[in-house]
């Protein structure tokens, strides 16, 4: 199994397709997986490096305080590890923290951000989240996953299963890491920064997603930012409408001249 451990942990990814980078960062609570829809599409230009953050899948879970430029670093390793140069980043709730900063802090390192929740601040549910986590991760994590859905989605047979598929490998997380995650996410604020970012942006949310706001105000910063509304979709619009999802993005890369020809 590819790892790196360039910042010092366990950092897994997977690879998938050929061509110019494309890095994917899920959100909490899932893992790679959340972009299940996408590895399988976008690899038929990009090639895919989908990762596990710290704290979840088959990455270190790390119980002491960290921060989220730690969780840039992990990403920046990989990289390096890989001999990636430049790379298109897409990354979801945590994950579009993530790469806000990535681009603020690393401008000549990407082609483009798609941030999906696009939050730049802190949110006022975290330590909800955290306390949860901390108290039982067993019952607390399917609870989590269903509200990051737009509620129709979560009862469906389609949407039902693929939550349960990440509430299923909960006996491999550790509540007091999924914590962590938390808290390292809520602890940068780069709103004051945004004005200063010089890589390409799109922010799409669902329309129902509770980060909605916050993403709006993140692509009214960002100089030149795109924004996206996804129809009937919660947070994790990439896994609920992925074909609406997946057009979204490759609008935004065709404007761009970022999508490699076949």
């Amino acid at each position: 199994m590819p790892y790196s451990r360039a910042n010092g942990v366990d950092i897994w990814y997977e690879i998938s397709g050929d061509g110019p980078a494309l890095i994917l960062i899920h959100a909490n609570p899932f893992d790679h997986d959340l972009w299940l829809y996408q590895r399988a599409h976008f690899s038929t230009w990009f090639k895919i490096v989908a990762i596990d953050i710290r704290g979840y899948g088959r990455s270190a879970k790390v119980t002491t305080p960290f921060t989220l430029k730690s969780m840039c670093d992990d990403v920046i390793g990989i990289m390096d590890d890989l001999d990636i140069g430049r790379a298109v980043c897409m990354g979801c709730s945590v994950g579009s923290g993530t790469s806000i900063l990535l681009g603020l802090d690393h401008p000549d390192r990407f082609e483009a951000l798609i941030l999906v929740g696009g939050n730049s601040g802190t949110s006022d549910r975290y330590m909800k989240r955290v306390e949860g986590y901390r108290s039982d991760l067993g019952s607390y994590h399917i609870e989590h996953l269903r509200q990051l859905v737009e509620p129709q989605f979560a009862q469906s047979r389609l949407g039902g299963y693929l939550l349960n598929m990440f509430a299923e490998r909960g006996p491999r997380l550790s509540g007091e890491a999924i914590a962590r995650v938390f808290v390292a996410g809520n602890s940068t604020d780069t709103t004051e920064r945004l004005q200063d970012m010089k890589v390409p942006t799109l922010v799409i949310n669902g329309e129902f997603d509770h980060s909605r706001a916050a993403g709006e105000r993140t692509a009214r910063l960002i100089p030149g930012a795109t924004h996206k509304i996804l129809p009937g979709t919660g947070h994790a619009c990439c896994i609920e409408d992925p074909v609406g999802f997946d057009a979204l993005v490759l609008e935004f890369l065709r404007a761009r001249a970022l999508l490699p020809a076949l």
